[in-house]
């Protein structure tokens, strides 16, 4: 199984009641209609464990994949590329990690 992590902030001029609004309407039921998407969810940072409270991101995305050519093949899809242009206009330079568990 593959994994993506998407670490993003905000735009500075992005408002977080709209993005958040879109992310549970639009983006999250998107994605996990896809059929390589296993599982997608999208997560607030609150604070880091240690106490401090800001963190370095203030989202990230986890997507369990059933495998990254299947994945790139559905985001090709006008839906996902709607979402994704959405997306852009919320998210400042995210990042996409892709990731494999140790023990696969």
């Amino acid at each position: 199984m593959t994994h993506i992590i998407v670490l993003f902030n905000l735009k500075s001029d992005a408002d977080v009641a709209a993005y958040e609004e879109w992310a549970r309407t639009s983006d999250i039921p998107a994605v996990r209609r896809l059929g390589s998407v296993k599982r997608f969810e999208v997560l607030r940072m609150e604070n880091l464990l240690s106490g401090e409270q800001e963190t370095p991101y203030q989202y990230a995305e986890l997507i369990e994949i059933s495998g990254l050519d299947p994945f790139m093949e559905d985001v090709k899809s006008d839906a996902i590329q709607q979402a994704a242009k959405q997306f852009r206009t919320f998210a400042d330079n995210p990042k996409f990690i892709v990731c494999s568990p140790l023990d696969a």
